[in-house]
């Protein structure tokens, strides 16, 4: 019993293992794809090939933004001159909160962030939902360059 409010009380001080990102349209109720990190401290997501998560449009900068686990909260660092929009305004950093949706750039794609504290299922690792094909046809493509 001591072993297992120990346990409570250590993950109530530190930030949700796992982060879900997914790559969504205004127009479709699906995400185009979907990303998860556990236990990740840093996650990093442009156009460059040495992101964890490579979009390739031309408003994405190479090196746009950050989410970075820090203590008991995560965090978005934006490094993009292009912007990065929470709610339609822009931000520098900003707290990530379950659930929310950033832009990178003013027209650019949109990721929807899902903070957990345990890990999905083996299958859920990395899934694409449509192929890069698709995601071309209607101007960038998104790769996850982490190996599984």
């Amino acid at each position: 019993m001591q072993q297992l409010i120990v346990k409570s009380l250590f993950r109530a001080n530190t930030a949700p293992n796992v982060v879900t990102l997914s790559l969504r349209f205004p127009s479709q109720d699906a995400p185009v794809q979907q990303w998860t990190f556990v236990d990740q401290p840093v996650i990093k997501i442009g156009r460059c090939s040495d992101n964890h998560i490579v979009l390739h449009s031309s408003v994405v900068s190479r090196h746009h933004i950050e989410l970075r686990r820090i203590a008991s909260e995560w965090k978005a660092v934006s490094f993009s001159n292009n912007g990065t929009y929470l709610n339609g305004e822009p931000i520098t950093e900003a707290v990530v909160t379950d659930g929310i949706i950033v832009r990178l750039a003013m027209s650019g794609p949109q990721l929807q962030i899902h903070l957990t504290s345990s890990a999905p299922s083996p299958l859920l690792k990395s899934r694409r939902v449509q192929g890069a094909t698709a995601l071309k046809a209607v101007g960038y493509t998104a790769y996850n360059s982490i190996q599984d």
